[in-house]
């Protein structure tokens, strides 16, 4: 089976290169230096604008500027998906990479960074049609420049879900014993999927014919057959862990802030399946104050259920050195705000990155009327392991919560390193 992942990898890698089409570079673009929240900002400033071409670089220490650039879509593009594709050169994230606000014809879209590269324009294209492109750039805290590269694309939707249809079930694939029957259906079903493709003349009537019964395949054979009815179903829920004071500045937090929340709501857009959860009332309201539209836009999708804002606390408090009483204003101010205004009532104490907690939790969560606490970071500890992952924490005065440890193993570190001290992390990002 080491053989057929193998193949089955290398043709998902093939069909991937074909997402992206009609390709054509962006050249130019125009720079203006400053921080500006929005296009009426930048165009109000008396700052000038300096052309910025292919080949010149940009950035420094906590470096902004603002660029613009105006595309037009070719004929080739006509009645497609098209896209901009916008990245730094910059690969793996870290704290310090280059990151964006795009706007598209002043409107503000989402964030950019390494692992989100894509703004897309339109779902239907007319060739002729004019865009507007707004950056607002980052450049982060290294000290040093960075390139801007910039490309407008097609996307080949159909390519792209039988990617991802072949790809996310052989990353599981890869995660399980070889000898385990799971694994071993997984890559049969993969493998007679890949097989249905006839890419001896890709993009070709003949190869979109294959596809096509590709997709079939396994939506029928895989999706519906093999991952049908179970005894346990997991859902899925998207979840950004917002440091507000770690490696950057406390501006950088709200610009973080507005990057991901806009990001998130692109992606509901796109996906309508797509449930999102994010705790902490202080983003809110730093979202609030810096872009009313977009916290706007957030309270609609938690009107439809589809943003779940809980966690209790006003933030992901240290829980060691505080007071009680600290603990209890923080659910005091976190539970009011969410309630008055979103009109939800928090279930869950949500403390993913948190390194300690009072043993008065208990009786301050259940006197609050929260009824469940979640945390991970204490099942990072490499000497003293807890017995369960869930269970009923009792506190001090004998109060009961009902408790969850996400105890997922970050497998890229063990793989990466599996004698060190990385092969007991877990991940609160419940990694697969």
């Amino acid at each position: 089976m080491f053989f057929t992942a193998g193949r089955i990898d290398k043709i998902a890698q093939e069909l991937k290169s074909y997402i992206y089409q009609d390709k054509v570079k962006v050249e130019n673009f125009k720079m203006k230096e400053g921080t500006f929240k929005n296009v009426q900002e930048v165009d109000a400033s008396s700052a000038s604008w300096k052309e910025f071409g292919t080949g010149m670089r940009w950035g420094g220490y906590k470096y902004h500027a603002w660029f613009r650039t105006d595309v037009t879509i070719p004929k080739e593009m006509d009645g497609k998906t098209v896209a901009i594709i916008v990245h730094t050169g910059q690969e793996g994230w870290d704290a310090t990479n280059p990151q964006f606000i795009a706007f598209v014809n002043g409107v503000l879209m989402q964030g950019l960074d390494v692992n989100h590269q894509e703004v897309v324009l339109t779902h239907s294209a007319k060739a002729g049609d004019e865009y507007r492109i707004d950056l607002h750039a980052y450049s982060g805290m290294k000290d040093s420049k960075v390139d801007l590269f910039a490309e407008v694309v097609s996307i080949d939707t159909k390519i792209r879900k039988l990617y991802y249809d072949i790809y996310v079930p052989l990353q599981v694939a890869g995660k399980l014993p070889e000898d385990d029957k799971k694994r071993i259906d997984i890559l049969n079903a993969l493998n007679n999927a890949v097989n249905l493709l006839d890419l001896r003349k890709p993009l070709s009537p003949m190869f979109y014919d294959s596809v096509e019964k590709a997709l079939e395949y396994l939506e029928n054979e895989f999706y519906k057959k093999l991952c049908g009815p179970q005894e346990a179903e997991a859902t899925c829920v998207g979840h950004t862990h917002i440091d507000v004071a770690w490696l950057w500045p406390l501006d950088q937090t709200r610009e973080k802030v507005v990057r991901s929340f806009s990001t998130v709501l692109r992606l509901m857009e796109e996906y309508p399946e797509y449930i999102f959860m994010s705790s902490q009332p202080q983003l809110y309201k730093f979202l609030k104050q810096d872009y009313p539209e977009v916290y706007n836009q957030v309270k609609e999708r938690i009107k439809d259920g589809r943003w779940e804002a809980d966690g209790a606390m006003w933030l992901e408090a240290d829980c060691n050195l505080i007071s009680g009483e600290s603990l209890v204003r923080q659910i005091l101010f976190g539970t009011r705000f969410f309630e008055e205004e979103f009109g939800v009532k928090n279930q869950i104490l949500w403390l993913p990155d948190v390194f300690g907690y009072s043993a008065a939790l208990p009786q301050i969560l259940v006197k609050s009327d929260i009824d469940y606490f979640m945390t991970t970071k204490i099942s990072w500890n490499q000497f003293n392991k807890l017995p369960y992952d869930t269970f009923m924490w009792k506190g001090l005065d004998g109060t009961e919560i009902l408790t969850h440890f996400i105890t997922t193993r970050d497998y890229e570190a063990v793989s990466a390193s599996p004698a060190s001290s990385a092969s007991h992390f877990t991940t609160y990002n419940g990694y697969l």
